[in-house]
């Protein structure tokens, strides 16, 4: 990060008694702008992974962790998939370490503050903080991540991570030889079935309309897996449980029937949000939100702006693919910057 107090004073002394008030405060505000060779917009893995090979590389990097700093994780109580963690990690300790190593090689973390407004058009790129802050950048890394979408209900928030998730792959090695469910239709929701279905005797799958809305190969699959049982027009009213997760209360929307399901664990496969409303219309996006990048890098359809983690990635939705995203943006940006001249 870069100010410049000399010049803050020297207009201060000579020009602040002559200029009109309103042209006086903007230069003054414009002046003492933060300027850094790489801004970080969002956290988790991916922000995080950026920062340290962004900051060894001496690009000075600025981060901003947004409202959710480390993002998803942070509501994840094991993470038992990601290297280095032995005997596995509570995903917010995960977090405050890759905090703490970005932090160690120098990027400055500005905790809990989201960056609300961005002007890509010209290079320095600009962007505002809701803290005020209004900084510049000679290379920008969008990190912002993806949110689950949840059922909205008070059981559901309550039983997180004792038996509510919105990753099977993350979390069904914990419920191996029990009884699921899987909320959903889409394609997503079929995956985390069978995927559970190898796990788990028996996994209920159910379905608010009365077909799923998943790709024909995986509809196939659901049905040729004996124990995913489709439970059609069906919706969850409450998650059961007090420390775990015991069972669930259902409703048929078409007959009203209702009926109560034990089982130990809920997965909750109705997609995702990507966190990237601020960049409508400025960078390139498919249809439900996710930046798309030229293929084998980070870049976006702007030079200097570079995308990583779940923001781009729909597919696999990892921590440790949201690393190793995080890394390329890094260096991507680095070699945009060297071959500018900027560092």
């Amino acid at each position: 990060m870069a100010s410049v107090p000399f010049y803050f004073y020297f207009i201060y002394c000579i020009f602040g008694l002559i200029l009109p008030k309103i042209i006086f405060k903007r230069i003054l505000l414009i002046l003492d702008m933060k300027h850094t060779h790489c801004l970080i917009i969002g956290s988790g893995p991916a922000g995080y992974t950026a920062a340290i090979y962004a900051a060894r590389a001496n690009m000075s990097p600025v981060l901003y962790t947004g409202h959710e700093p480390g993002g998803q994780l942070m509501i994840t109580n094991d993470v038992e998939n990601f290297p280095g963690y032995p005997q596995g990690v509570n995903g917010a300790m995960m977090m405050a370490d890759l905090q703490a190593q970005a932090e160690r090689f120098g990027t400055e973390i500005n905790l809990g503050v989201l960056i609300e407004r961005v002007d890509f058009s010209v290079r320095p790129f600009r962007a505002w903080a809701d803290n005020g802050d209004e900084i510049t950048a000679d290379s920008v890394i969008v990190a912002t991540g993806a949110s689950a979408k949840w059922l909205g209900l008070p059981s559901e928030k309550r039983l997180m991570n004792i038996g509510v998730s919105a990753c099977a792959v993350c979390d069904g090695f914990f419920y191996r030889g029990k009884e699921v469910a899987v909320v959903g239709g889409g394609d997503t929701a079929a995956e985390e079935a069978t995927y559970l279905a190898k796990l788990c005797p028996k996994v209920h799958l159910f379905v608010r309309k009365d077909y799923l809305r998943a790709s024909k190969i995986m509809q196939e699959r659901v049905k040729n897996t004996p124990n995913i049982e489709v439970h059609w027009n069906t919706e969850i009213q409450e998650i059961l449980g007090g420390e775990h997760v015991d069972g669930v209360h259902v409703i048929n929307n078409q007959t009203q029937e209702k009926k109560h399901i034990a089982l130990e664990a809920v997965f909750v496969a109705i997609g995702h949000q990507p966190n990237t409303q601020i960049f409508k219309n400025i960078l390139d996006m498919d249809e439900t939100g996710y930046l798309i990048t030229k293929p084998g890098s980070t870049y976006t359809n702007i030079d200097g702006v570079f995308a990583c983690g779940d923001a781009q990635d729909k597919i696999y939705r990892q921590a440790i693919t949201a690393a190793g995203t995080g890394c390329m943006a890094a260096l991507d940006a680095e070699r945009f910057l060297a071959a500018q001249g900027v560092i």
